[in-house]
């Protein structure tokens, strides 16, 4: 893995080649994409795919157990007492999904997930 000086080396040579060769620049402009989000991850920790599996589980979990107050994100039955007044009887939250993406998102800001070999297939294990 490159070091902070190596990365920012790297993405000043490929901003000048892709101004230098525009014929080649879909090529550079993948290849700097690809630095500039080693460099942002550069700092980051880097955790195995199964331990973002957990925090995804984990922050579900939370926000499944969590109550919240907000009536827009919920399916409300209203109530009415005798005297006319308009109460919320019950109000349920109607779709966790996007909330837990969005946690999830912000978690994945702070970690960079590293990259793990991947299981060795039926061939190759009789092969050894």
């Amino acid at each position: 893995m490159m070091n902070n000086i190596d990365l920012e080396t790297k993405i000043e040579g490929l901003k000048k080649a892709i101004a230098e060769h525009k014929d080649f620049a879909g090529n550079y402009e993948s290849q700097l994409v690809k630095a500039e989000q080693e460099l942002k991850d550069l700092g980051k920790i880097a955790l195995p795919p199964v331990v973002f599996d957990d925090i995804h589980e984990a922050v579900e979990d939370a926000v499944g157990k969590f109550d919240f107050s907000d009536t827009g994100n919920f399916d409300i039955e209203y109530g009415i007492e005798y005297d006319g007044k308009v109460y919320c009887e019950t109000h349920e939250m109607n779709d966790t999904y996007n909330l837990v993406e969005l946690i999830v998102e912000k978690v994945s800001r702070v970690f960079t997930e590293m990259d793990c070999p991947e299981e060795p297939t039926a061939e190759q294990l009789n092969k050894e």
